[in-house]
């Protein structure tokens, strides 16, 4: 499934236009995509919870020429599913 069948969807359940859908699917992922940039959590009861991860500097292993290489850190999105998600797709 992609964006443009998710506002899809979520046009037939809702009763809403899709031009209106679409615009709210992409309001919330802009939205969610704002709150992690400024490193806050974004929690959803019952579905889940989007926050950051700090991936600290380390050592790396080139595997073509097997030299040491400076991995810088970083950071990364992460998603961890609420139980009710977890339940409806198990």
């Amino acid at each position: 499934m992609n964006k443009a069948d998710l506002s899809a969807r979520a046009a037939t359940r809702t009763s809403m236009s899709k031009p209106s859908a679409d615009a709210t699917v992409s309001g919330m992922f802009s939205t969610i995509a704002d709150t992690l940039a400024s490193s806050e959590t974004v929690t959803m009861a019952r579905f889940g919870t989007f926050s950051m991860r700090s991936r600290l500097a380390r050592q790396g292993r080139n595997p073509e020429a097997g030299e040491r290489i400076a991995i810088a850190a970083s950071n990364s999105p992460s998603f961890k599913a609420g139980k009710t998600l977890r339940d409806i797709v198990n």
